[in-house]
């Protein structure tokens, strides 16, 4: 029988206390870990490092989290082979397939990245794709299954940070397990069919601030705001968007694979 997150776990961990001047670093592609430091919290592929590199890190950095997908699975990454057969369908946009958390093995190899990383040093994980859980996405009927592994995660690792990425509508059954909440593209609103950099509409920026409000309000949990942009006008567009929101801000390429160098 699954215990109560509630009465296992008081917010997960001590939040790490963020504000609008606190550093953020998103990025997946390789760099060298020497030449990074003075950030609050930086998201990383922790494949592309080892724990050499990852102790560098942590003396310049306060907090290194690695990525891990809980609702999809990409063809490029190495669990793919094992799990292909166990997915539910494809996600062509990423070129992706979705992932079953009901499933024992895929749970199993899930678990195995998460331990990988935390054995490297890494301080927890950035969990992406939450919002496949949402009335959204292609698996709110398997919720459940998501919120069991987060209660496996942290009883297995007490210390572990878990960063959600958005799923905003299922912070009631994740929040006890998760010690932050990213949100992308309040402000901005990428067009992929044309490779455009582009603000959102104003009743739509709003309404998803009102989300983020609310869910702060209620679950005391520190947000943190990814953004999108190729240049110094639009990163200047952003900034003008947000100001007055006491939350940090990452603002960098979509593809989130270099070190935005942007005044």
């Amino acid at each position: 029988m699954l215990l109560t997150g509630l009465n296992l776990f008081s917010g997960a961990c001590a939040a790490q206390s963020l504000n609008s001047t606190s550093k953020i670093l998103f990025t997946y592609g390789d760099f060298y870990p020497e030449k990074i430091s003075g950030y609050d919290i930086i998201v990383l592929e922790g494949a592309h490092f080892d724990s050499g590199d990852i102790s560098t890190l942590k003396l310049n950095n306060e907090t290194v989290l690695g990525y891990i997908s809980m609702g999809e699975v990409n063809e490029a990454v190495a669990h793919f082979a094992e799990l292909k057969d166990k997915t539910l369908g494809k996600n062509h946009l990423w070129n992706s397939h979705i992932l079953d958390l009901e499933d024992t093995k895929t749970r199993a190899a899930l678990m195995s990245i998460i331990a990988h990383n935390v054995e490297k040093g890494l301080d927890g994980m950035f969990l992406d794709n939450i919002d496949n859980y949402t009335k959204y996405g292609p698996t709110p009927n398997k919720t459940r299954f998501l919120v069991s592994f987060l209660q496996e995660v942290k009883l297995k690792y007490p210390e572990i940070v878990l960063m959600q990425n958005a799923g905003i509508s299922v912070l009631n059954d994740t929040a006890p397990y998760i010690d932050h909440i990213a949100k992308e593209s309040i402000a901005t609103n990428y067009n992929f069919a044309r490779n455009k950099y582009q603000l959102r509409k104003e009743e739509v920026f709003q309404e998803l601030l009102r989300e983020l409000q609310d869910a702060q309000k209620e679950y005391h949990i520190p947000i943190i705001l990814i953004e999108y942009a190729d240049s110094k006008k639009m990163k200047k567009k952003i900034k003008t968007r947000i100001e007055g929101l006491n939350w940090p801000v990452f603002i960098g390429k979509i593809d989130l694979q270099t070190i935005p160098a942007l005044d």
